[in-house]
């Protein structure tokens, strides 16, 4: 007996008349159209074995009330014998077909052959153009990673730490103080032999670790401050009468969180860490007063050191409602990409990094100090440079948040005594690093106040000093405060001194030469612009150790009731000699900046050898209120008794040292950069190019041979910088030399404030006693440039391809709305190569070029070199535009124009490569499942007579129970990211199945229903598998917290409209039903929702990548709305799937 569900399905088709288009659409006189289908083998006694019925659909969208077709694939229905008809009666056709039933000429049943013909092309091969753009993009992309790994790479010289750890886990944070405490931890590290143990009675510090970071990454820090303090400070009863003692470092264990894309995670972390400074404190107030420091104040602050995403959590601390107010004063960051989220799969943490950024920048615009919650607040971004390949350090600018009276951002190669880059990892255990870093934070320390720091003033003065150079604009030098006072009295007798001529050089070429100490006297010109430097290879600091001093000296008589007991140190060089001078005098060791040493031997910066001793003051540095000099003499100490190596050269120069060059862009793309050192120079050099300041370039510095017959000092020593970030690079025996930068960058908000030197800037030191010229040039490196891309917009990667995808889509449904026939996206990839992509790649262009003169506009952004606008652009943080350069490029300069294209036209060589791996994977499944299938038919007898096999196994009640189940689920317990992916899991085993289906019915012809509903199946899918990488972070987050048994769910992963589209699509794509064909103009929605994807993915995807998961899901309600459009659900419908599925069961139970 048959039932009712299987008399209703089972409708003969009619067969399609020879030469005929197997898809061609024929209209009734109920004016329904049907497709003419070739799926019927005759039998050899006549009869006609049904293939897979096609059922006519109504639907709303065709005109004068005519439905497109619907192919129901896989409805199970016994052997009927059809007796075949004498005639096939033709009915009137569509536009494409005769409208009478006279049969087809023979010139038309030839162009009907030769378009069957032309759908028969393999799904696997593509158009010359397709194959040509294919190859374009794939040597693009080659050439972009070649160059990224190995041109302009910067060389590694870190050297490994030395630890002793014990942990102390801290149990009595539990969860009494905090939600948080089955899922954290907090740990007391201690050195080994080195600390005591337990109770801490230093300055507090808090570790945060970054993105899957791991609370044993402080070992470096935390050992290095407390060897440091011990062997060099906890002996100096100065510095303990100062304040300065020991740091206790916490550290928290995050069981490896992934906060780099999970906002929620970001503030759980927050909201913790707060937590657990409240708890930190408290344990200090019962330690000090069971010791000798009981009369100190207890402490009310910690120093935050963050690494990586640890540092935007830091910063998120201060945002948190739990906050307590001035509990944190120092933040010290590494690696933290502060100015913009790494990825943006995930809402929260773009709405995370907006939410902190604008506080902090709103902090800082107030006026008054009342005003500001974090005027007490210091913060120092450390950047690792080039070689960080994990987080662009372009990333780790605080420009545009943070005024320089309260932070600023510095690279590790401009630190002294460190003069290297650092990758991701490397940037915690860098051994030189670490011991600037743990010295720094000794020296802010002072217990005597309730923040255990110094006043902020005071911090940023001393964090400046141990992290900048000390030849930025603007360093105060210790020389010119007011409150030093003269500490050494120099005693001169007329045979232990030189006086060395006004505008003379001061060259020692070894020192002892006089086999007794010696000063060398340089008066000093009281002619403003005035600029003295001093350069040596020996080391100077104060007190009696050492080789060489240099001093600012004023004459001192000694008179009636003065004592010269009033200095610290008294200096008498007079020997037997009657008549003598005092100088009253202030060692200049304070203001010694210390440079890598550069001889002919040296290789690289970071070289283990002893740093030469340079000094600079400018005219301001040596006058007093009333600009009168404050000293008259500077003396050259010699103090060696006999001779010995070593060089001295200084000098006061009045000459302009500056070479400014104004070199356009037309000039440095073609001919470089050329400059000439003159032979008649200062000991020091600047060479400064305005037009070099992206990130995006890279260039070869060439330094000209300096021709000398004599002894060198010292070879030349270039150094490479920018006045904002603060990003120096030392270059040692300078000959050739790679210069890259962290400039302008994209996507990147412009800075607080202008600085007023712009581009990049070359400072040379060279040996000016041999009086030759020196020749510098600078070139494009070009191959070198191609990889500076790489990193900053890989997330282009993830937007521009699903650009490409959408307007592949389009055309597919394009042809299918208009001609009836579903091409493969093979095809749409051949026809958008040959038709769209001109247009896209123009419109692309057009659009790059006006947003960048748009934004170059305004007045916070850098100049153009093609926009020839001036200089004086003032920027505040009241006009602060933070998402200016979120679009496209992300850049104000017109000239990368080219960057959108040339991101497109890679990724439509990235689609093409995905599709034909889809293509593999589903010709593999298939393989797989027709072994699968013919063993299931020999083991099953009853299958063997049966007229085909099922596209669907599941009833549809059974489909409705599972997507109820499933949304049920993704309500309560699974985040929507889950059901996304299982979603394209069955999405892919459709198209296997799919495929399967037009392999077996189509009979070797690349057209026809199955083929149409495959070619569907298979891009739903590949849009489906752009849009997947945008949800896995997140499941990987939802997984770890499976893993570390944290079980509260995320309010924001659980919303029902973000998955169901797709469920419901993928559903009914289970069950093997065609979209209908929309004639009327409602198609044009199809195309705009299909366009607004692409224009979104290339003009948003990069920096609001997340919401492209939300444009394809509308796309996919759309195509949902088509697909029920015919058959509108009803309650008797329901009941009536029910009940045939139920009368299915009872007939296969009595088989």
């Amino acid at each position: 007996m048959r039932s009712r569900r299987s008399s209703r399905d089972s409708i003969p088709s009619t067969p399609a008349e020879d030469g005929d288009d197997s898809d061609q659409l024929s209209v009734g006189s109920s004016n329904k159209r049907q497709f003419a289908t070739t799926q019927q083998l005759h039998k050899a006694d006549g009869s006609v074995k049904k293939g897979l019925p096609l059922t006519p659909d109504k639907g709303v969208w065709s005109a004068a009330s005519a439905a497109a077709a619907t192919i129901v694939l896989g409805k199970e229905v016994e052997e009927v014998e059809v007796p075949l008809p004498a005639t096939t009666t033709s009915t009137p056709t569509t536009a494409r077909s005769p409208a009478s039933e006279s049969p087809l000429s023979k010139e038309k049943m030839e162009d009907t052959r030769n378009y069957r013909r032309s759908r028969l092309r393999s799904n696997w091969v593509c158009s010359a153009g397709t194959l040509a753009v294919t190859l374009l993009s794939a040597f693009a992309l080659w050439s972009i990673v070649q160059s990224y790994r190995e041109r302009q790479c910067d060389a590694k010289g870190c050297r490994m730490s030395h630890m002793s750890p014990i942990y102390l886990k801290a149990k009595d944070f539990d969860t009494e103080h905090t939600r948080f405490a089955s899922k954290y931890n907090l740990y007391l590290y201690r050195e080994n032999g080195v600390d005591e143990d337990y109770p801490p009675k230093g300055v507090p510090v808090l570790f945060i670790p970054g993105n899957a970071g791991s609370y044993r990454q402080v070992r470096p820090i935390a050992a290095e401050a407390a060897r440091h303090f011990r062997n060099a400070i906890a002996t100096d009863e100065t510095l303990a009468k100062a304040g300065t003692r020991n740091l206790d470092f916490f550290t928290v264990d995050f069981n490896e969180d992934i906060t780099a894309f999970h906002g929620q995670t970001v503030l759980d972390q927050a909201e913790y860490l707060n937590e657990a400074v409240a708890y930190i404190l408290s344990l200090y107030h019962d330690s000090r007063k069971s010791t000798m420091d009981s009369d100190l104040p207890d402490p009310s602050s910690v120093i935050i050191f963050g690494h990586s995403m640890g540092g935007i959590v830091a910063r998120t601390m201060l945002i948190m409602p739990n906050y307590r107010s001035k509990s944190i004063n120092t933040i010290i960051t590494m690696s933290a990409p502060h100015a913009r989220p790494p990825v943006s799969f995930d809402r929260q943490i773009v709405k995370t990094y907006d939410d902190i950024n604008n506080y902090w920048s709103r902090s800082f615009s107030e006026k008054w100090a009342n005003n500001n919650p974090l005027w007490h607040v210091t913060l120092v971004s450390i950047a690792g440079g080039g070689l960080d390949n994990v987080v662009p350090s372009d990333y780790a600018s605080i420009s545009s948040l943070v005024p320089d009276t309260h932070g600023f951002t510095v690279y590790t190669s401009t630190i002294p005594d460190v003069w290297l880059g650092a990758d991701h990892l490397a940037i915690l255990w860098c051994d030189q690093l670490m011991k600037v870093v743990a010295r720094a934070m000794l020296d802010i320390i002072d217990v005597k106040r309730p923040e255990q720091t110094k006043p902020r003033q005071e911090r940023m003065r001393l964090l400046r000093k141990w992290f900048l150079t000390g030849l930025e604009e603007g360093t105060q030098k210790t020389l010119a405060l007011q409150e030093t006072k003269p500490t050494t009295l120099l005693t001169l007798g007329a045979d232990s001194q030189n006086i060395t001529a006004p505008g003379q050089r001061l060259v020692l070429r070894n020192l002892g030469e006089s086999q007794k100490p010696r000063a060398y006297l340089m008066p000093i010109p009281p002619s403003p612009g005035a600029k003295f430097t001093l350069m040596t290879d020996q080391t100077l600091q104060a007190g009696r150790s050492g080789k060489l001093e240099v001093l600012f000296c004023s004459v001192w008589p000694l008179q009636a009731g003065q004592s010269a007991t009033l200095f610290s140190m008294n200096m008498d060089l007079s020997g037997d000699s009657t008549g003598s001078t005092r100088l009253a005098c202030k060692n200049a060791a304070d203001d010694v900046i210390r440079l890598p040493a550069s001889t002919q031997d040296s290789t690289y910066s970071f070289d283990d050898r002893a740093p030469f001793s340079y000094l600079e003051y400018k005219f301001e540095d040596l006058i007093d209120e009333n600009r009168v000099n404050k000293f008259e003499f500077v003396a050259v100490v010699d103090k060696a008794s006999k001779r010995a190596e070593g060089w001295v050269i200084a000098e006061f120069s009045t000459k302009d040292s500056r070479i400014q060059s104004n070199v356009g862009l037309g000039g440095l793309l073609t001919e470089g950069i050329h400059a000439t050192l003159p032979a008649e120079r200062s000991v020091v050099m600047d060479i400064n190019i305005p037009i070099i300041h992206s990130s995006l370039f890279a260039y070869k510095l060439k330094v000209g041979p300096q021709s000398c017959t004599g002894g060198r000092l010292f070879t030349p020593l270039v150094r490479q910088y920018l006045a904002d970030p603060h990003e120096s690079k030392f270059f040692v025996n300078a000959k050739t030399a790679d210069i890259n930068l962290h400039g302008t960058a994209p996507f990147l908000p412009p800075p607080l404030r202008p600085t007023s030197r712009r581009g990049l800037s070359l400072q040379i030191w060279s040996d000016p006693t041999f009086n030759s010229p020196i020749d510098i040039s600078i070139r494009v490196d070009f191959l070198g440039s191609l990889g500076r891309p790489a990193a900053r917009y890989r997330m282009a990667l993830a937007a521009f391809p699903l650009l490409v995808v959408a307007l592949v889509i389009r055309q597919q449904f394009m042809d299918y709305n208009n001609f009836g026939r579903f091409i493969s996206f093979g095809e749409g990839m051949d026809l958008f190569v040959s038709k769209s992509l001109p247009l896209v790649l123009f419109s692309l262009s057009c659009m790059a070029i006006s947003l960048s003169f748009a934004n170059s506009e305004s007045n916070n952004g850098t100049p153009s070199p093609l926009d020839k606008r001036s200089d004086d652009h003032p920027s505040t943080a009241s006009n602060m535009q933070f998402a200016k350069n979120d679009m496209l490029v992300g850049l104000q300069d017109p000239f990368f124009w080219f960057l959108a294209p040339l991101s497109a036209l890679i990724a439509v060589g990235i689609v093409v490569v995905l599709n034909y791996l889809v293509m593999i994977i589903l010709n593999i499944g298939v393989a797989i499942y027709s072994i699968f299938d013919r063993f299931s038919r020999r083991s099953n007898h009853e299958r063997r007579h049966t007229g085909s096999i099922a596209f669907s196994t599941s009833s549809p009640r059974r489909r409705i129970i599972v997507t109820g189940f499933l949304l049920l689920f993704v309500a309560t317990i699974v985040p929507y990211q889950f059901a996304y992916m299982v979603a394209c899991i069955i999405q892919l085993f459709t198209c296997i199945r799919a495929l399967k289906f037009a392999k077996e019915n189509g009979y070797g012809e690349r057209s026809g229903p199955t083929w149409d509903f495959y070619n569907y199946s298979h891009s739903i899918l590949v849009i489906m598998l752009w849009i997947l990488p945008i949800n896995l972070p997140v499941l990987v987050v939802w997984h770890h917290n499976l893993a570390v048994h944290w079980l509260t769910p995320f309010s924001s992963h659980h919303n029902l409209l973000s998955i169901m589209p797709f469920i419901l699509l993928v559903e009914t794509l289970t069950t093997g039903n065609m979209i209908s064909r929309v004639t009327t103009n409602v198609k044009y929605v199809t195309n705009l929702l299909l366009v607004g994807i692409a224009a979104y993915s290339a003009l948003y995807g990069v920096t609001y990548a997340y919401r492209l998961h939300h444009l394809v899901n509308i796309l996919a309600a759309w195509f949902v709305a088509i697909h029920f459009s015919g058959t509108r659900p009803t309650v008797a419908g329901l009941l009536e799937i029910f009940m045939d599925d139920l009368e299915e069961s009872e007939k296969k139970r009595h088989q």
